[in-house]
C-alpha cells in the first residue's frame, strides 16, 4: 500500500512534532543537571548510529555524591514531566549512573571514570547533533 502525499505530509508533521517533544524531554533533563551543578554537560543525537536511544546525554559530577545528588533531581524532574524511567544503573557506587528513559540515556559519571571511559568519542563526529547547555533553552 503506497501513501498518498497528504498522508506523508502527515507523517512527516508527526515525527517532527515528535523529534521536538524528545528534545524538549532532554533540555529539561540538562536543566536539571545543571540547576545541581553537573558539569561538562552535553547531550548528542545517536538516533543514526543505534537502536539503542535517540539521545545520550552525559555530564560529570565533582564527587559520589554529587552525582548521586544529580541523579536524584533528574529522576525527580523527569518524574513531574511523566517520564518513564525504565532502568537505573550504577546508583550505588554513584561513579557512573546510566538512567534509561527509553529515547534518552542519561549518563552521570564522576571525574575519573569519565575521563577514562571517555563514551562521548563513540558518538560524536562532525555531522553529529550536539545539544549544550546555553543552546538548549
Amino acid at each position: 500500500m503506497e501513501l498518498n502525499t497528504e498522508s506523508k505530509s502527515f507523517i512527516s508533521e508527526l515525527e517532527i512534532k515528535l523529534r521536538e517533544e524528545l528534545k524538549g524531554c532532554v533540555r529539561l533533563i540538562m536543566a536539571a543537571a545543571e540547576e545541581k551543578k553537573a558539569e561538562d554537560i552535553v547531550a548528542v543525537h545517536v538516533a543514526d548510529k543505534t537502536i539503542v536511544a535517540d539521545w545520550f546525554v552525559f555530564m560529570s559530577g565533582t564527587s559520589s555524591l554529587h552525582v548521586k545528588s544529580i541523579c536524584d533531581a533528574i529522576e525527580e524532574k523527569a518524574e513531574e514531566a511523566h517520564l518513564a524511567l525504565r532502568r537505573r544503573e550504577g546508583y550505588n557506587e554513584g561513579r557512573w549512573i546510566v538512567l534509561d528513559y527509553s529515547n534518552i540515556l542519561v549518563h552521570i559519571f564522576h571525574p575519573e571514570e569519565r575521563e577514562y571511559y571517555n563514551v562521548e568519542r563513540l558518538w560524536m563526529d562532525e555531522t553529529t547533533e550536539v545539544l549544550k547547555p546555553e543552546q538548549a533553552e
